[in-house]
């Protein structure tokens, strides 16, 4: 990120005539399985990635807050007074405005501040580039009222208050946990319930390619919420505190309390909590076939049963499945509708799939994919 760091140092000066005190930095993630289970209580895997958001901060005594986004050439400023103000709906600095408002509920003494934000997460990929800007800009404001090693839990709560209110996305808590707590070298193992998180060691021979489909997604635009409420629907006729609680059998006999597509969304949440444990064991063990199995029904599961899929996007991870073989394993990975489809494999493997994606598929545009190949990364911290 030394390219990033220039950036946002620069960008500072030139925004607010001075230097900046400090600079936070957050991951974007890659979930390597478990969809839609996060805020039904369960189980998600997912991995921090070396790209990301930063921002370069300085203090104000004056209880406002001054955001330049560099990406986009836009600044904003508000009080952090109670309550914190919304944006426009669909404003970029709505994020920010939500992580404040949480931060200022929880007790921390904010007293303004100037901010400078550029990020290189690809957008619309999939790839929490939200939650990366909601934990760097947490993270950031922590460290400004004097508690740069403030909990990451709570940081990551605040960035899950700033979705639901003021982005408007009933998100789960597992972008932003793994943005904030993530260890290099480890995948995350992540329960959603009680928030507790178990690093699963990925050899340093594997690593994961994030191929970028070119078909932009939009979870507050298109079904998310849709999707979490049926999934709440069914929890109630099945009467149970959320789908976390229940087991394939369990499902089965309280079928006729629930219409036909309640059934098929529980239907995935539920295998999919299984799959995830099981493929936490089969990556610490090192065995491939059986994760590669794995992320091909997690896969199927998201078509079928929660239909978030694509046909390009079908088309896209069968075949990078079917390159990798008993090697390693392919799904769409984050919310669906688009976005990126990745595999695990040897880094061998990985890179000759890379190519091989190159040289076959092309985005809606006509354009190749963008390949990201990588390994777990850090979470936030102070650079």
């Amino acid at each position: 990120m030394i390219a990033l760091k220039d950036k946002v140092e620069a960008g500072f000066h030139a925004a607010f005539g001075d230097a900046s005190e400090l600079i936070a930095a957050a991951p974007g993630r890659v979930n390597l399985i478990g969809e839609h289970t996060d805020y039904n209580d369960g189980f998600v895997m997912p991995m921090a990635i070396g790209v990301g958001t930063l921002v370069a901060a300085r203090r104000r005594t004056d209880g406002v807050l001054r955001v330049a986004a560099l990406d986009l050439s836009e600044t904003t400023e508000f009080p952090l007074s109670s309550p914190v103000p919304h944006a426009l709906d669909g404003d970029w600095s709505n994020y920010v405005r939500g992580v404040a408002a949480a931060l200022v509920e929880s007790g921390l003494a904010l007293a303004g501040a100037d901010l400078a934000i550029a990020g290189n997460v690809p957008q619309g990929a999939g790839l929490s580039s939200s939650a990366s800007l909601e934990m760097a800009t947490g993270l950031a404001l922590a460290a400004l009222a004097g508690v740069p090693d403030h909990d990451r839990t709570a940081l990551a709560l605040a960035g899950q208050s700033a979705e639901h209110h003021y982005a408007g996305c009933q998100c789960g808590i597992m972008d932003q946990l793994v943005s904030a707590r993530a260890e290099a070298g480890n995948a995350v193992l992540i329960d959603c319930r009680d928030l507790s998180a178990r690093s699963v060691a990925m050899g340093a021979e594997l690593a994961v390619l994030i191929v970028h489909s070119g078909i932009r997604r939009g979870l507050v635009d298109g079904e998310y919420n849709l999707r979490r409420q049926q999934c709440e629907a069914a929890a109630r006729a099945m009467q149970i505190p959320a789908l976390r609680d229940a087991d394939p059998a369990a499902l089965v006999a309280a079928r006729a309390a629930m219409d036909p597509v309640a059934y098929r969304r529980a239907r995935h949440v539920i295998t999919e909590n299984a799959r995830t444990l099981a493929a936490a064991d089969a990556l610490t063990a090192g065995d491939l076939a059986s994760l590669g199995r794995l992320m091909s029904a997690s896969h199927a599961s998201m078509r079928d049963d929660f239909e978030i899929t694509t046909p390009e996007i079908d088309r896209l991870a069968a075949a990078m499945a079917q390159f990798l073989g008993n090697r390693g394993g392919a799904r769409m990975t984050g919310g669906g509708f688009g976005g990126a489809v990745i595999a695990i494999a040897r880094r061998s493997d990985i890179e000759a799939l890379r190519d091989e994606v190159a040289s076959t598929y092309r985005t809606p545009a006509g354009a190749v994919p963008q390949l990201m190949i990588e390994v777990p990364a850090d979470g936030a911290r102070l650079i």
